[in-house]
């Protein structure tokens, strides 16, 4: 991985072993001349047997040793031979040895990667909670911090951050505090006032705006998301939730205790039920209130025409998860990339259920690492999936009952100018939530959480015909209200558009 420390490491060997240090980077070594890649390689070879004891630390060496098999230039194939000869003319206990860096070490050609030759790989892992408060520590040093900066926090809230995340993302904290100053600051002077530089204190509001700034580097080839979902921004679905932070929430926040208790947390978990019923949301929650990083994956998105790239996608999605773990990987669409094998004429969805079920039973752990997938067609997913030690758990989620239509209404109606009606407001303008929930039995969540939009949507139309001129109706804005009406009319609204779509189900089953 990038940025992981693999360069300081290799010079801090040689610092401490007082050894002569010859860094060569892959890209530097290659000519278009005949020769000369081979030439330079043996000439820091000679330079380094004459001045040893030395450390030949070569960056990015899958640049100048790929897998002869894979390239189509004479000059890379030379340069891997000319490797494979001095490597084996070093002596077996001489005082030259060789430190190779790079982050792709399966697109080396195998010949290097052997007793011999490369006889240790060591992977450098994305820094744990630990690693990551030590290396803050490093980079905050010399760096003014307010009472409220709390390395430990940032620490453990940065999954996925290399070492040269964190050292940006402190750079970037740093940046925040010297323009929010600058303005105080006159350019023309010499010397800024001591007073002005006493205020130059980073404080926690600005790491928070660094954070929306630094992607970590073990997140940048996946779609990663910072879910902001909490549990209380979820209507009803009171027992999903619960079921959801006893499978992943408390044992990613208690897991010393768990492992005492030999309990281990399910490596999948298939919501299931009808559309817009909150699936996507209870896992964005589920992330947020773990403190995890998020992958989204739609399942279309992985399908690929080309040989091999869709599983290529599984696999590189489960990389990067345990690289940046605690993490949640949720697979939209399931059914779309995952159906029973045997029932289409499509081997590419049978590779990539294959490959899922090779990465769920895992050879590497998952340590970390729970795959939430979501359909509203469990009936259509291979069976082999929905089996324990793969998607052990099921959950399923239903439409919202009454008391949850009426927590998703409160929470989709904040912001919304309303009279709510109370005991002693009964007046027939004011908004009845009880009313609303009892004539929407059988609708969804996302169905309910449109009535208010819609509502809104309503009240803006009738403004806008009322009060045509702009200037004139941002004038008469605060006297805007959306009322039971409205709110009535609302579910007319949303009632006809779900009728429309069981009606263009219903009429493209025909074609079918």
């Amino acid at each position: 991985m990038p940025g992981t420390g693999k360069t300081l490491l290799a010079k801090a060997v040689a610092n401490e072993s007082n050894a002569n240090f010859l860094s060569i980077s892959g890209p530097e070594i290659m000519s278009k001349f005949y020769g000369e890649s081979e030439a330079r390689l043996r000439e820091i070879f000679k330079e380094a047997r004459e001045r040893a004891p030395s450390i030949i630390f070569i960056d990015e060496i899958d640049s100048i040793a790929p897998k002869r098999e894979e390239v189509t230039g004479e000059v890379e194939r030379r340069v891997v031979s000319q490797m494979l000869s001095l490597m084996d003319g070093l002596e077996a206990r001489g005082k030259v040895i060789v430190i190779a860096a790079t982050n792709r070490p399966n697109a080396l050609d195998p010949a290097l990667r052997r007793p011999g030759r490369f006889d240790r790989e060591i992977e450098i892992r994305i820094p744990d909670k630990k690693g990551r408060h030590e290396i803050l520590l490093i980079h905050t040093r010399n760096m003014p911090l307010a009472a409220d900066v709390n390395l430990e926090k940032i620490a453990a809230i940065s999954h996925g951050y290399v070492g040269a995340d964190l050292e940006y993302l402190c750079k970037e904290a740093a940046m925040k505090c010297l323009r929010r100053l600058l303005p105080e600051i006159n350019l023309a002077d010499e010397k800024i006032p001591t007073e002005t530089l006493d205020k130059l204190i980073v404080n926690e509001e600005d790491y928070q705006f660094a954070f929306r700034e630094v992607t970590p580097a073990g997140m940048r080839e996946v779609y990663i998301e910072k879910p902001d979902i909490k549990w209380d921004q979820i209507g009803g679905l009171e027992e999903v939730k619960f079921e959801l932070q006893e499978a992943v929430e408390w044992p990613m926040k208690y897991p010393i205790l768990y492992s005492k208790l030999g309990h281990r947390m399910p490596r999948g978990i298939l919501l299931y039920g009808p559309s817009g019923t909150g699936k996507t949301l209870l896992a964005k929650a589920v992330a947020t209130e773990s403190e995890a990083n998020f992958i989204s994956v739609k399942g279309p998105e992985l399908l690929s025409k080309w040989v091999g790239e869709s599983e290529r996608g599984i696999r590189e999605v489960f990389r990067r998860a345990r690289q940046a773990s605690p993490c949640v990987i949720f697979f939209d669409e399931i059914d779309s990339i995952a159906p029973m094998r045997g029932t289409g004429d499509s081997m590419v969805t049978e590779k990539v259920v294959s490959q899922l079920l090779t990465e769920l039973d895992g050879i590497e752990s998952l340590n970390g690492v729970v795959v939430i997938a979501a359909t509203n067609r469990a009936d259509m997913i291979d069976r082999a999936l929905i089996r324990p030690g793969r998607f052990d758990k099921l959950v399923q989620v239903p439409v919202p009952d009454k008391s949850g239509r009426i927590k998703i209404l409160e929470i989709s109606s904040i912001g919304i100018p309303m009279d709510k009606k109370t005991e002693t407001n009964v007046n027939s303008d004011y908004v009845d939530f009880e009313k609303i929930a009892d004539s929407t039995d059988g609708f969804s969540g996302a169905d309910v959480a449109a009535i208010a939009n819609t509502a809104a949507s309503i009240v803006i139309n009738e403004f806008i015909d009322k009060y045509p001129d702009p200037k004139e109706a941002e004038k008469q804005t605060e006297g805007a209200r959306v009322t039971m009406k409205h709110f009535e009319e609302a579910i007319k609204k949303v009632k006809a558009q779900k009728e429309l779509k069981i009606g263009q189900k219903l009429s493209m089953s025909h074609f079918r």
